[in-house]
């Protein structure tokens, strides 16, 4: 009876112990990882490797920043809840003389500058007018969704916002149904939302402008802001393109690496998901051109059209 006893125990024990097992087998290991990262963008597997160690920088969500909260008992008011609010008074170089130009449709006046045989606007584009310009529509937003960023860095806007997808479309001559998953035979020239006068500018237009200042692989130190650019990863300024770290807005609505990024839309579109965008990284002196989802918010820059 013992014996039977001590039999059956052991029974009780080893399928217990099969049972642990079983479990295990179905959970993935602590060294297993995802080949989905929904928080991810292109930077963090091809850009930012040759830059700096993939644990160095983690993405950061709306509700965060690099920049100090203010002390108890000082006020926030004098600055924005981006980074980029705080560097708005330095953000152009005293020693580059720059010009100006009034957008007709708003009354807004920007700063620009003649780089070569190139004339920029040296602020980011802040036009929110969807009433006159549908495209704008649900599709452009300030940073955090605070009007104070977009008064500091502009607006960020989907690519089908940026070359005004409406406008295109309705087109009499040339109509043309461009946007997220779409893919349309643009014209040579796209105006977009930039003012009467301006384009937005080709992804051969930003190589010329990485020509004119020595190449892509130095361009980046060249173009960005001489501050607010996170672990004094500020450029030189050199021209005066003033670059700043405004950050962008993810598809799904979260806004993100305000301080480290600045990202402008170009005109040309790579296929029905992705279009050409001109990047740089506050870790990294170069500015490179890739290709990413049409629905992200990025800055736009606008080029005065050749005389």
């Amino acid at each position: 009876m013992k014996n039977s006893l001590l039999l059956f125990l052991f029974a009780l024990l080893f399928i217990a112990c099969g049972d642990d097992d079983s479990d295990f087998a179905t959970r993935p290991s602590d060294d297993s990882s995802s080949s989905v990262c929904e928080d991810c963008d292109d930077e963090s597997s091809s850009s930012r490797s040759s830059a700096k160690s993939s644990s160095s920088v983690t993405p950061k969500s709306s509700s965060s920043s690099k920049v100090p909260k203010p002390a108890e008992g000082t006020s926030s008011s004098t600055k924005s809840s981006s980074s980029v609010g705080k560097v708005f008074e330095s953000s152009f170089n005293p020693d580059i003389t720059y010009g100006s130009m009034t957008d007709s449709r708003d009354k807004k006046v920007y700063k620009t500058v003649k780089i070569g045989g190139q004339t920029w606007m040296a602020e980011n584009l802040n036009y929110a007018d969807s009433t006159k310009t549908p495209s704008l529509l649900e599709r452009s937003w300030c940073y955090n969704n605070d009007s104070a960023n977009c008064a500091v860095a502009g607006r960020l806007y989907t690519w089908a916002a940026a070359i005004d997808s409406v406008k295109l479309a309705t087109d009499a001559d040339n109509p043309q149904d461009c946007g997220h998953r779409k893919t349309c035979t643009l014209p040579d020239t796209v105006y977009g939302i930039c003012p009467p006068g301006w384009h937005l500018p080709t992804q051969t237009e930003w190589n010329t402008l990485f020509t004119e200042v020595g190449g892509s692989s130095t361009a980046g130190k060249i173009l960005k802001s001489q501050t607010g650019w996170y672990n004094n990863g500020n450029g030189t300024d050199g021209v005066g393109f003033s670059a700043l770290p405004a950050g962008y807005r993810k598809y799904t609505g979260y806004f993100s690496y305000d301080g480290e990024t600045a990202n402008f839309w170009s005109a040309t579109e790579n296929n029905s998901n992705d279009a050409y965008r001109m990047g740089l990284y506050y870790s990294r002196e170069d500015a490179y051109l890739y290709s990413h989802d049409k629905n992200y918010g990025f800055s736009v820059r606008c080029l005065q059209d050749a005389p």
